[in-house]
């Protein structure tokens, strides 16, 4: 069998692309950017030909660094940003912008469908509340302010089964982004043809639903001019980042736990049984007959990236001298500030807030300022309110009766030693870290392995590719220190939520 795999992840600021072999490591590996737009308050969008053009440029990237033959490559698996609604005509051609995750433009048609359907009757259908993040409300935006655009519409798809269409020419909707449409029966993983017309989206308009690892195509003549992959290269469904990023890191079992570390926070507990908490997401894991309990948060490693594009100019400049990256600056002004920030607290809704407050309307906050306070009490305490409201998720969670003993974390913010530790001892977990930052490749990777057949099981799978790096035990002390702060940041919203509001 050919020696490789590749792994594509759309991620929210930038594609990532890997090759693998068949014990996990890393061949090669090239990223490319692409852009946001912020057009109004509250809407969020990208071009998902962009997407295109940025993964065909870093897969030729990835292939010359690796010295890769493209006929080497055995197998390609996708994952991507969660609830896109990218409308494509017959021919697949893109007809708009998709609204992304972090989207509220549709919070009066989620208002609308709640009173109209009932709540409680979508819930229990979807095991999701309606919110204007998720795929349903997207669609029907289309419809009543893009009319052109709807009625041209063939299909509705998700970030990574575009890319698999433009791959292979075969539209698809793989089991795990499901979760994105209210139509999508939690408990048998199908479409709900009811509840299609109940919300006004024609069945039409989906796509039929594959297991994620279930090869759907494979690279066509087109497809292999513009990438330089091989012409007949499988191609898998692929899923959600957030699951492929939890099978990547380990997460096959019930209560085994990812923690995200991306542009997005939050965690994603497996399950073997349906559990639903409107607080929270459930979605199905890429691994077959699996759940995910997930807690998603718009402020993650994206937090810091912020701080770092707006205030970090002097960090850049003495990063070039000291050889230092900026971020790794930033971690060293925060690390002398202890534990609390000095009573600074964050709020992290930079973009209104998803689980388990569901606020589009949410503002990101700090608080407890004085002269004595220093760019690192804001850079501290920003990466303690991430990791509160992970903790907010998390306790929100174990109510639901999910057992978590053991955070698996993954994405850029897990290589900051510091902010993996304020984590630990915020939530009270161990911490372990596997590959942070290829724990979504690698999880696209092993589906492709399992749809060609490289690996016999996810088990196998697992055991031969996921590697602890190193591991953070929780400190008591700090966790007692940090139970204030905690409560003053659960008291700050519920003080704030009106005013946010106006």
């Amino acid at each position: 069998m050919k020696p490789y795999l590749l792994g594509i992840d759309i991620g929210t600021s930038a594609c990532k692309i890997a090759i693998f072999d068949k014990m996990g490591n890393v061949i090669s590996a090239a990223n490319g950017d692409y852009n946001v737009y912020y057009p109004h308050p509250g809407w969020a969008e990208q071009n998902p030909e962009e997407w295109w053009t940025v993964v065909c440029q870093a897969v030729k990237k990835a292939l010359e660094k690796g010295q890769v033959n493209p006929e080497e490559i055995a197998g390609i698996g996708i994952d991507g940003q969660s609830w896109s609604a990218i409308a494509v005509d017959k021919e697949g051609k893109v007809l708009t912008n998709t609204p992304i995750w972090m989207d509220t433009r549709a919070q009066d048609i989620c208002e609308e469908l709640n009173t109209r359907i009932g709540a409680d009757e979508i819930f229990a259908l979807a095991g999701n509340s309606l919110q204007p993040s998720y795929t349903t409300a997207k669609i029907l935006w289309y419809e009543r302010n893009l009319p052109e655009v709807y009625a041209n519409t063939y299909k509705i798809l998700q970030s990574n089964s575009y890319i698999a269409y433009k791959l292979t020419g075969v539209m698809t909707q793989d089991i795990s982004q499901g979760y994105g449409l209210h139509c999508f029966h939690m408990h048998t993983g199908q479409w709900d043809e009811e509840m299609c017309k109940k919300l006004g989206i024609p069945m039409d308009l989906l796509p039929e639903i594959y297991p994620s690892h279930a090869v759907i195509g494979t690279v066509t003549e087109e497809a292999a001019d513009v990438s330089g992959l091989a012409v007949g290269t499988p191609v898998v469904a692929g899923g959600l980042d957030a699951a492929c990023g939890a099978l990547g890191t380990g997460v096959l079992q019930a209560g085994e736990t990812q923690e995200q570390g991306g542009q997005a926070g939050g965690m994603s507990i497996c399950t073997g049984t349906y559990r639903a908490d409107p607080r929270l997401i459930l979605g199905y894991h890429v691994v077959p007959d699996k759940w995910l309990l997930q807690g998603g948060t718009t402020g993650g490693g994206g937090v810091m990236r912020w701080m770092e594009r707006e205030f970090g100019g002097y960090e850049r400049e003495e990063g070039r001298r000291r050889g230092k990256s900026s971020l790794e600056l930033f971690n060293e002004e925060a690390e002398i500030v202890a534990p609390g920030s000095d009573g600074v607290v964050f709020l992290p809704y930079m973009a209104g807030e998803r689980s388990p407050i569901w606020d589009a309307e949410a503002k990101g906050v700090f608080y407890g300022l004085d002269f004595s306070k220093t760019k690192g009490h804001f850079i501290r305490a920003a990466m303690e309110g991430v990791a509160y409201s992970l903790r907010h998720n998390l306790e929100i969670a174990e109510q639901t009766g999910a057992e978590v003993n053991v955070l698996r974390a993954m994405g850029g913010s897990a290589n900051s030693l510091l902010w993996t530790q304020i984590k630990s001892d915020i939530t009270g977990k161990p911490i372990v870290v596997p590959s942070s930052d290829t724990a979504t490749t690698l999880g696209a990777v092993i589906l492709a392995g399992i749809g060609i057949g490289m690996y016999e099981s996810f088990e196998e799978a697992v055991r031969l590719t996921v590697k602890v790096k190193r591991t953070h035990k929780p400190n008591a002390e700090n966790t007692k220190k940090y139970q204030k702060n905690y409560d003053i940041y659960l008291e700050l919203y519920q003080q704030l939520k009106d005013t946010m509001k106006k």
